[in-house]
């Protein structure tokens, strides 16, 4: 992980870009009063947002399984299920 500040990159934005995408490099760019933003390639940021969505389908997953350990749940047959089908 790298750390600029602004105006450097801006000197140098392609060089980079080109560590952010050819070396996978997060690149931090510092700016006044702490508003910094992240460079990074799409390739990261698309691994993130991956994970991300995992994530929040795995903690669904853990949320049912304590809802079944607590004996939170419904059980229906299907002819009870073809019933509220038709409601």
């Amino acid at each position: 992980m790298l750390a600029v500040n602004y105006s450097t990159i801006r000197s140098k934005l392609k060089d980079y870009c080109d560590k952010a995408t050819d070396n996978n490099e997060t690149v931090i760019v510092t700016r006044k009063d702490e508003k910094n933003v992240v460079l990074m390639s799409l390739e990261h940021y698309n691994e993130l947002m991956r994970a991300l969505r995992n994530s929040e389908y795995l903690n669904k997953i853990d949320k049912s399984i304590e809802q079944i350990e607590k004996g939170k749940t419904v059980t229906k047959t299907i002819e009870e299920l073809e019933e509220m089908e038709n409601e």
